[in-house]
């Protein structure tokens, strides 16, 4: 049933960036837009059909089966949701026009390709709560990424003179920064607590299999901490912040899905 419900749900994900373009577009014509019910239901229901396929794909008799495009599309189904949810009272729907197609993507790609990478959580239930953890960082540092491309955009037209477009409807960079800063601070408390659960829980954080891992994870968690303080300290923003937010998001995903990406398909090792 799984790999049936996948392509379901992309669609509802193409949908719904569909009408988050009609409703940026309408609102640069200053046009009635569309009712927000219709993209609340789209979204939901991609949501909603997601999580179904993905538990029936992720959590086995065995243990959770984390390979590769499943945990991707984990991290694909938390960013989409806590865009939902970020989407109230403020501007940020934008970033659904490039999340949401991806998410569905990664959610079409766990459902089509088999691959079996068990983690063992019967005996140590705490090492349920760093995976979940460590995802949910992963997935606030992607939204920051997508955040920082578009302050990015933002900043290189307004510097350019030329405000039109979609710089129209978004909100000031400061509140743009704002944001940027948000989703980065709570990825980094949430990844502060990721490893520090991963010393409780795990038998040897620093086995040769886990060490690399270990490592970027800690150097990631460095750039995010020198870029936060930077930010409060010596208000570091604009170019400063978007590269540091680059720069860190790379190392965090090498950490993780880097590794995972050369054991599990070019290596073919689970």
């Amino acid at each position: 049933m799984q790999p049936a419900l996948s392509p379901v749900s992309a669609i509802l994900y193409i949908i719904s960036s569909i009408l988050i373009a009609l409703i940026l577009r309408e609102r640069l014509d200053d046009k009635p837009g569309i009712n927000a019910r219709w993209l609340l239901a789209t979204w939901g229901g991609a949501l909603i059909i997601h999580a179904i396929s993905l538990y029936g794909l992720v959590v086995t008799p065995e243990g959770l089966n984390l390979g590769f495009f499943r945990a991707l599309s984990t991290v694909g189904w938390l960013a989409a949701a806590l865009l939902l949810v970020s989407c109230f009272g403020r501007t940020t729907i934008s970033l659904g026009l490039i999340l949401l197609p991806l998410a569905g993507l990664t959610q079409i790609l766990a459902g089509t390709i088999p691959e079996i990478t068990f983690v063992t959580t019967h005996t140590n239930p705490g090492l349920e709560v760093h995976i979940f953890i460590s995802l949910l960082a992963y997935s606030l540092f992607s939204l920051a990424t997508l955040q920082a491309l578009l302050l990015s955009y933002q900043n290189r037209h307004l510097h350019n003179h030329r405000p039109g477009g979609l710089l129209r409807i978004l909100p000031s960079l400061q509140e743009m920064e704002r944001l940027l800063f948000q989703f980065i601070a709570v990825g980094f408390v949430l990844l502060t607590i990721a490893l520090g659960t991963g010393f409780m829980y795990l038998d040897n954080i620093f086995a040769q299999h886990l060490v690399h891992k270990t490592i970027l994870s800690f150097t990631a968690w460095i750039i995010f901490g020198i870029l936060l303080w930077g930010h409060w300290q010596f208000g570091w923003r604009g170019k400063l912040a978007v590269r540091w937010t680059l720069g860190g998001f790379i190392v965090l995903m090498l950490a993780y899905f880097g590794s995972k990406l050369v054991l599990e398909l070019i290596l073919d090792r689970a």
